[in-house]
């Protein structure tokens, strides 16, 4: 908590990862902000038929963080397994209504941590030559991993908005 607001090296990382750690860290914390206090009504609500809810939102951004887990240290797709667990939650819309709800708060935090705890062990085991890799991405064309785990917390920011604006529609106040 100390170090919140410092873009800056993380002990056991290299320099550009722990840099990198450090936004993400960031932007968690205000998620986790905007969420505080929530309960299972206010997670599972729609603000009209074809929304998303606060608990698909928060589930998207560790479905999310796995598939770039996946792609960029595994090098591979996901597989029928991960689609089973995951689809709902990156796909959101229809599928995530009907599968992602009725669950308290602490259920979304959880999952939301054992994906960040894997990231991290993930990146100790790279260095920052690892982020300049290249390979296709969006449309064919190239992209670097620090690019893939930009997206990851700025996707996250970009639905942390809609978070803040559901949570405002329903009457709610956050902290930011």
């Amino acid at each position: 908590m100390e170090k919140l607001y410092l873009v800056t090296d993380i002990p056991g990382y290299a320099p550009q990862i722990g840099r990198l750690l450090s936004m993400m860290n960031y932007a968690r914390y205000t998620t986790l902000s905007a969420v505080k206090g929530l309960g299972v009504e206010e997670l599972d609500a729609l603000t009209d038929p074809g929304s998303n809810s606060i608990g698909m939102l928060l589930l998207h951004f560790a479905a999310v963080e796995h598939a770039y887990q996946a792609l960029t240290f595994e090098g591979r797709e996901l597989n029928d397994q991960d689609a089973a667990e995951w689809g709902p939650a990156l796909d959101l819309g229809e599928k995530g209504r009907a599968s992602i709800h009725g669950h308290e708060l602490d259920y979304y935090l959880e999952r939301m941590q054992t994906v960040r705890n894997r990231t991290f062990e993930w990146f100790k085991t790279v260095d920052d030559d690892w982020l300049a890799q290249e390979q296709p991405f969006w449309r064919g064309r190239p992209a670097n991993f620090h690019f893939m785990w930009y997206h990851v917390f700025e996707d996250e920011i970009n639905h942390r908005g809609q978070i803040r604006l559901i949570r405002k529609r329903l009457g709610g106040h956050y902290r930011a």
